[in-house]
């Protein structure tokens, strides 16, 4: 999992000097609106609105946007869909999309576009779930009052339900099955940890390395254009990046 790590890594640094805070902002309202109509506005009994409060305010959003995405789902205003779409893109990468959608056809018109401008193949619901393992991931900022030794965080981490913890200059990333996602999130929330992010991904259970570098950026390209996409909430892929790949990508 280091190499979806490191790409996580990547595109956090990326996002900080990213413009279009405004897209940021609609997907992460979505995500609250939906949660609040759909576990109450109450964060402490709703472990998901709980969640995307944290995302949000780690985002910087305001305080104002977060109480109207409650309020909008408290008073069942909302009528998104929670759909997921699965496809391929070039060179055999497998890509599994989740969106929040209130207009399904708009969402598979404007998808089905991306994919075959970018000569890619949309396909049908199910095709991929052989592909992806869905897990809990906790991403932890290392600041200044982060004091946590690490054999003794780590042991922490797996008494929670761990199954990997990597540990990077500036942060902690904890991989746990989704099963014991509620423990490992009270587990950070007891140790005071400041999250950068929690959410369960799909992570890849097989990678596709491609060589022509020419056509990872296509790949990576296709990506960004589906992420860029208002109903799409979330891509996952199994696309393989060497070192050299990912070092073009920091530069």
């Amino acid at each position: 999992m280091a190499g979806h790590s490191k790409w996580s890594q990547i595109k956090r640094k990326k996002g900080a000097l990213d413009a279009k805070r405004s897209k940021i902002f609609t997907k992460l309202i979505k995500e609250i609106t939906v949660a609040a109509k759909e576990g109450g506005p109450d964060p402490d009994g709703n472990p998901r609105l709980r969640l995307a409060i944290q995302t949000s305010k780690a985002a910087n959003m305001p305080k104002d946007n977060i109480e109207r995405a409650i309020k909008k789902g408290e008073g069942n205003d909302s009528n998104y869909n929670e759909v997921s779409y699965e496809g391929y893109a070039t060179n055999g990468v497998a890509v599994f999309i989740e969106t929040l959608t209130d207009n399904i056809n708009r969402t598979v018109q404007n998808l089905r576009t991306i994919f075959n401008k970018h000569n890619g193949s949309l396909g049908t619901n199910g095709s991929l779930e052989f592909i992806f393992d869905r897990k809990g991931v906790f991403v932890v900022k290392k600041n200044e009052e982060f004091t946590q030794d690490e054999e003794a965080f780590l042991l922490e981490m797996i008494d929670a339900g761990a199954e990997e913890v990597e540990f990077e200059e500036e942060y902690v990333t904890v991989y746990c099955a989704m099963e014991d996602f509620g423990s490992m999130q009270k587990k950070v929330e007891e140790l005071n940890l400041e999250l950068e992010s929690a959410e369960l991904q799909r992570i890849p259970k097989t990678t596709v390395p491609v060589d022509d570098n020419e056509a990872v950026r296509k790949i990576l390209k296709f990506i960004d254009a589906l992420e860029d996409d208002d109903d799409v909430q979330k891509v996952y892929h199994n696309l393989e990046l060497n070192e050299e790949q990912l070092e073009e990508l920091e530069a």
